[in-house]
């Protein structure tokens, strides 16, 4: 019988296939996660950007549609003081487009918001009881992390240096997600604000696998079974997907987006701070070829969105994808057309032949 050579996540989380569904906000919901959860892996959801209502209704459909066990996945960020010149500057930089779409540049900014997990996260987590509770960003405080591992939920962040991994392990994480620089969507990075920190995959896993004693779950830039053996190899005892799940149909991603999914290559994604303020990896279009993906005049995450959305909003329904975010990684050129749920257990059935032929 074919086994899975390192079980640390299954026992760990409770799961029967070391897949994790990436926590993709606004593109992963319960119909995506129910999916993965059926196959066998982890579902999570996406909580900075839903209320805690949102968060209830969601949970109550997954745990009504799988068995499961739930991840529920918050940001760890710190909200940034006011800072009205910044955002002025940022939205002169974009007035010409205003002009060109007939966007109103005297309205007031549309707030642009990802709630950081707070004291009524904490006590929604203890509500809900998720069996497992992940953190981008780095964690919050050590008393949140204390109160959620109390809770019952095994704790898990994505780190993407070694120096990452080791600080959460220190904190009490129970698993590390090692997130490669091909990975799409934000980075999780937290002791650096410099690109030049971030490491590729194949680099990464290795390297805090070596370091930390807890189970590593790899990230970036893996779409198929080769990947998913590949960071077997490496060291990772499970793999977390995303860019992967957004060509099924359970994913939320609107039409624009998977257009350009479905036509976007390896070579058409950078890392860009435009939409948020953050570094995040997704398709390039209009506006990063024209302002360049990274903008020191971009202001502080989650700000940085607020002033496009009078852009998107005029654009997006002339079929025009130049100015919203087109969240996706580095493996953007590997396809599929099927439902979670079955690619799920085909990924599963492919990687586990793979892995037995190399052990042979």
């Amino acid at each position: 019988m074919i086994a899975w050579p390192d079980t640390r996540i299954l026992k760990l989380l409770g799961i029967e296939v070391p897949v994790l569904l990436a926590p993709m906000a606004g593109a992963a919901g319960s119909a995506l996660a129910i999916a993965v959860g059926k196959a066998g892996g982890l579902p999570s959801l996406p909580c900075a950007m839903l209320s805690h209502d949102q968060i209830r209704e969601e949970v109550s459909l997954i745990r009504a549609g799988t068995r499961a066990p739930l991840n529920l996945n918050f940001f760890s960020h710190q909200t940034p003081d006011a800072n009205p010149s910044a955002d002025k500057a940022w939205k002169d930089l974009l007035q010409p487009y205003y002009q060109e779409l007939g966007a109103d540049f005297d309205a007031p900014t549309p707030v642009s918001n990802r709630a950081p997990f707070d004291e009524a996260s904490c006590a929604l987590v203890e509500e809900l009881k998720p069996e497992v509770v992940s953190f981008h960003f780095g964690l919050p405080s050590d008393e949140f992390v204390q109160r959620v591992k109390a809770s019952g939920a095994k704790v898990i962040s994505s780190a993407t240096t070694v120096d990452e991994a080791i600080w959460l392990e220190q904190r009490g994480c129970d698993a590390i997600i090692a997130m490669g620089y091909e990975a799409g969507g934000h980075r999780g990075m937290f002791l650096s604000d410099q690109l030049y920190t971030q490491v590729g995959t194949m680099a990464l896993v290795p390297q805090i696998a070596d370091a930390v004693s807890v189970p590593v779950i790899a990230a970036g830039g893996i779409a198929d079974s080769r990947g998913v053996a590949a960071s077997f190899m490496l060291g990772a005892c499970a793999v977390q997907l995303g860019t992967a799940y957004l060509f099924s149909p359970e994913a939320k991603t609107t039409k624009l987006h998977q257009a350009a999914l479905r036509s976007g290559k390896d070579s058409e994604t950078a890392l860009t701070n435009l939409f948020t303020g953050r570094p995040a990896r997704g398709i390039v279009n209009r506006i990063m070829r024209e302002i360049g993906p990274i903008s020191s005049i971009a202001p502080a995450f989650p700000t940085a969105g607020g002033a496009l959305m009078p852009l998107r909003a005029k654009a997006e329904p002339q079929g025009n994808e130049g100015f919203m975010n087109l969240w996706a990684g580095q493996a953007v050129g590997i396809k599929h057309q099927s439902p979670a749920e079955e690619w799920t257990r085909q990924l599963a059935i492919q990687t586990l032949e793979k892995l037995a032929g190399i052990k042979n």
